[in-house]
């Protein structure tokens, strides 16, 4: 006898409410990875190029801000490129996280950059490393997750 879904005898609203909060959940969490990612980058940023800057006065705003413009612009640089560059398409990573750095440099207070050199090293580094932190922080949450379930199964 196979065994029935924890949710086979709720009702369809129920059901309903359920898979919208775990949709929410599962929105927090990505949310919440992909701003830490944009601080792990802009800190990379300022610790290995000398003519990056990032006030700790404004790191909050900066982060934000850049977490923000880039998960509004990828999209838009993504379908600009495909459309009319689409030889280009592996460098729109690269192009949306040169113009939201742009973006966030335009908030006082929080993230500067100077010199041709370092806008185009900066945007490499952060790219690299919110490319980087995409991938594993959702694999090391995964892992103590499951070694939790394991732990509580008794594995």
């Amino acid at each position: 006898m196979r065994a029935r879904p924890w949710w086979s005898g709720t009702s369809g609203k129920c059901r309903f409410l359920i898979l919208g909060v775990v949709l929410m959940v599962i929105f927090l969490i990505r949310a919440a990875i992909y701003v830490a990612t944009a601080a792990l980058g802009l800190l990379v940023g300022s610790w290995i190029l000398p003519e990056f800057h990032l006030a700790l006065s404004g790191f909050l705003i900066a982060v934000l801000v850049f977490a923000v413009a880039q998960s509004v612009l990828g999209p838009f640089v993504f379908r600009m490129t495909n459309r009319y560059a689409p030889a280009a398409i592996g460098g729109f990573g690269l192009i949306s996280t040169l113009i939201s750095l742009i973006v966030a440099s335009f908030f006082p207070n929080g993230l500067t950059i100077n010199g041709f050199t370092t806008w185009i090293l900066a945007a490499l580094v952060v790219w690299a490393t919110t490319t980087l932190g995409s991938w594993l922080l959702p694999l090391i949450f995964l892992k103590k997750r499951l070694a939790q379930r394991d732990a509580a199964k008794g594995h």
